[in-house]
């Protein structure tokens, strides 16, 4: 489907939301609306979708642009494979940034090797570590989680 401009900045996007593979889900979103990001082969958005808000990139996969949306985050939005929806997409200018969890920081202590791990990392690779941490509903698995990324930082 064509995008819709609402602004210079934000395009509406109506399309289905569909099983890619396995339990991956995305949105197919077509060359000819990627390319009105202006934003290059791998634009980072925002995007907002039933009441939900988040950052993410459109990726080009199997030939195709796929912005993929991860089980939280469709729990959230409440998305369902096979429907279809009206997303706001608007391309993501801001610094991707991810703090370190304090009592991960705590952890690694004056380690300048793993602490150097951590800055060199991107966006992503940081979130993957941080989300996990900081969703923890227990102490005790938080401490596991974090000793799990402290060996993986140190090493």
């Amino acid at each position: 489907m064509a995008p819709e401009s609402t602004t210079v900045d934000v395009m509406d996007y109506t399309g289905t939301f569909e099983i890619i593979a396995g339990n991956n889900a995305a949105f197919v979103i077509p060359d000819e609306f990627v390319a009105q990001l202006d934003s290059g082969g791998r634009p980072k958005v925002t995007v907002a979708v039933n009441g939900s808000n988040f950052r993410t990139s459109i990726a080009r996969m199997g030939g195709r642009y796929l912005l993929g949306i991860n089980k939280a985050r469709r729990e959230e939005a409440g998305l369902t494979a096979g429907e279809t929806y009206t997303l706001q997409i608007e391309p993501d200018r801001e610094e991707r940034t991810v703090e370190l969890p304090a009592d991960l920081a705590t952890a690694l202590g004056g380690d300048k090797a793993a602490l150097g791990r951590w800055e060199a990392l991107s966006f992503t690779a940081k979130r993957e570590i941080a989300e996990p941490i900081e969703a923890a509903k227990k102490p005790e698995t938080r401490e596991r989680r974090v000793a799990k990324a402290v060996e993986a930082l140190r090493s």
